[in-house]
């Protein structure tokens, strides 16, 4: 049977993910107005942002405020002109317009430090659930001076501290590193990203804000400490005594031959009798080992999820073939790169 739909220009799962913090933050929100309301107005203005993996920073999309800093200096340009007024003292005028010449000429400066830049994502690769998704972000710098003191970020209160720095040489690029962590399984849509810079004087903060397209798959997160395999189905056609312990392991093994594939080779009973045995592909032929979604053991269907996850991944180990039974999605006994992530993915998208 055909698989869900699983690219990543396909539509998220059902119902919508709750990114982390989120939960925690409701209360907050619901008892403080004013975070309440930027909140809000985050959500709609971010939802009017288009949707793109590939960003090119212009006057249309880049955002530049002063910092603290900025404001502080900008009080005291007031005071040290008020001084030169009321004392009529002509170095002290000297140094007001110098200050704010150079306050000025900053300003142009850190707008420019971004304006130009392309920013290009790549396609991040499956994680299972509660890990870091990496994202790479690729910086490519049109003109021939470097661009110092660039920042990314995932814009969310949870990883609003969790920078990565980096200077794009000219005429070159670089790549950046950030990450986020979704705690669900399925299809998301990667958070909106932000990218800032200070430089040269720290007195304004240039900033914009990127919704990118690409969605990334999360697998279910595997039990940590999952039961022994399901004992092997006895093939169409074939009869005999059972050839596969509790434990997951075909009993029926021979003497290591050269020529064996290493994926055949028995490590567990290497380990125990120092001597190289193989599995008996002819006794394995009887039976096959299926991963069914309605013989977990247990109640919770994420949990049954889980454990399958780590099914998947133990005879993923062990070079065993082995096929997967979901509600709707039946996949055939095979082994393999391939087969392993056709596995996770039907789990993901169950």
């Amino acid at each position: 049977m055909a698989l869900p739909r699983s690219t990543f220009g396909a539509s998220p799962s059902r119902g919508r993910h709750q990114w982390p913090g989120e939960a925690g933050s409701t209360v907050a929100r619901a008892l403080n107005p004013i975070t309440f309301t930027r909140q809000r107005f985050r959500q709609w203005w971010q939802a009017r942002l288009p949707l793109t993996d590939t960003l090119t920073l212009s006057q249309r999309n880049v955002y530049i405020l002063p910092t603290r800093p900025g404001l502080m200096l900008a009080a005291t340009l007031i005071v040290l002109l008020i001084a030169s007024i009321n004392y009529q003292l002509n170095l002290g005028y000297l140094l007001t317009f110098l200050l704010a010449g150079s306050a000025i000429v900053g300003m142009h400066v850190c707008h420019a430090t971004l304006r130009g830049l392309t920013l290009a994502l790549g396609a991040p690769e499956p994680v299972f659930a509660g890990q870091n998704a990496p994202l790479r972000i690729q910086l490519t710098n049109p003109r021939k001076a470097t661009r110092y003191g660039i920042g990314l970020a995932v814009l969310d209160a949870t990883h609003e501290d969790r920078w990565a720095w980096t200077d794009v040489p000219g005429l070159g690029s670089a790549t950046v590193s950030v990450a986020f962590q979704p705690l669900r399984r399925g299809l998301h849509r990667v958070p909106p990203l932000t990218a800032e810079t200070r430089f040269p004087l720290g007195t304004f903060r240039v900033w914009t804000v990127w919704r990118p397209a690409t969605q990334v798959l999360v697998y279910p997160a595997p039990e940590k400490l999952p039961p022994p395999l399901p004992e092997g189905e006895p093939r169409a056609g074939t009869s005999g005594p059972s050839r596969v312990q509790s434990g997951g392991e075909f009993d029926g093994v021979r003497a290591y031959r050269r020529g064996d594939p290493m994926k055949m080779v028995v490590w567990k009973k290497v380990a125990k009798s120092d001597e190289l045995v193989s599995r008996d592909s002819q006794q394995a032929q009887r039976r096959e080992l299926w991963l069914d979604f309605a013989q977990c053991g247990v109640l919770d269907p994420e949990a049954r999820l889980g454990r399958l996850a780590a099914w998947v991944l133990q005879a993923d180990k062990l070079g065993l073939d082995y096929g997967l039974r979901l509600p709707g999605v039946q996949l055939r006994p095979d082994t393999g790169e391939a087969h392993r992530r056709r596995c996770l993915e039907a789990l993901a998208l169950c």
